[in-house]
């Protein structure tokens, strides 16, 4: 896939992997780069730096929260309509809280599925009709290798990237005869902003955000449909296929689990 002259939107770009893919796809000389978010200084400060390296490439951004549906078809409406098609949807906007099961309250799965699952579907549905229409299109759904091993005190995180990763799936066979591609970008635990107060995963080595995107942009080049990210992620799949006993092991061994204690009765 060539990225040169196109129109990419990419959600979640003020932060972390949302944030360095909207970079790399600049330093690509991607035509025009619309930005989504919901804090309009983040995305202010990102669209000056992108011009301050590349004013070739039009940044335009847009402060929606893509969970609020009407926001964001009135605002896809007009972007289509004032700078034309758009050739790529990058979903990254997302969010994740650590938490025990048993300590997981409501709020936070609320927040997790409506942003992480719903929100991505309602905008992935406005644009891929259009991307149908038009006979092109590519959608990356950052999902997570957590969409492939769930992780033991992220379990509403695993199971809203499980189900991300299966609507891919799902998406890659309906929208495949009308030329439009899906892709999936897996990345393992990446040293961003939204999981820098969590209790780290023993013996992980973060990936930077940076590394992320430049990993999606080789991947959409070789136009890969499943795009892993780090060799711990290419280990783990491998482990999780031909020594399951092994890989739940592990995650016991690594994951930052609190100590039981027994209580008397």
């Amino acid at each position: 896939m060539k990225l040169l002259d196109k129109t990419a939107l990419i959600t979640g770009a003020s932060r972390g992997i949302g944030r360095a893919i909207a970079l790399e796809l600049a330093r690509q000389n991607c035509k025009t780069l619309l930005l989504v978010a919901r804090n309009t200084t983040k995305l202010e400060e990102l669209a000056g730096e992108i011009q301050a390296f590349n004013p070739r490439t039009k940044v335009i951004f847009f402060s929606v929260d893509i969970t609020q549906i009407d926001r964001v078809s009135m605002t896809l409406t007009k972007a289509w309509r004032e700078f034309g098609p758009i050739q790529i949807l990058i979903n990254c906007a997302g969010v994740a809280h650590q938490r025990t099961f048993l300590q997981t309250n409501l709020s936070h799965i609320d927040a997790e599925i409506s942003l992480n699952l719903k929100g991505t579907y309602t905008i992935t549905q406005l644009i891929a009709k259009r991307m149908v229409c038009q006979q092109e299109g590519t959608i990356v759904n950052v999902c997570s290798l957590m969409g492939k091993i769930a992780a033991p005190t992220m379990a509403t995180y695993s199971a809203t990237k499980f189900a991300l990763v299966g609507f891919t799936q799902a998406l890659r066979a309906e929208l495949a005869p009308d030329n439009v591609r899906v892709v999936t970008l897996l990345p393992s635990l990446t040293d961003t902003d939204m999981v820098r107060e969590f209790q780290r995963f023993r013996f992980v080595k973060p990936l930077t955000s940076r590394q992320v995107a430049l990993a999606l942009i080789a991947g959409l080049k070789r136009d890969r449909e499943e795009i892993l990210v780090g060799w711990q992620s290419y280990l783990a799949l491998w482990c999780q296929r031909l020594a399951p006993w092994l890989l739940n092991l592990i995650l016991l061994l690594t994951a930052p689990l609190p100590k039981r204690r027994s209580k008397l009765t």
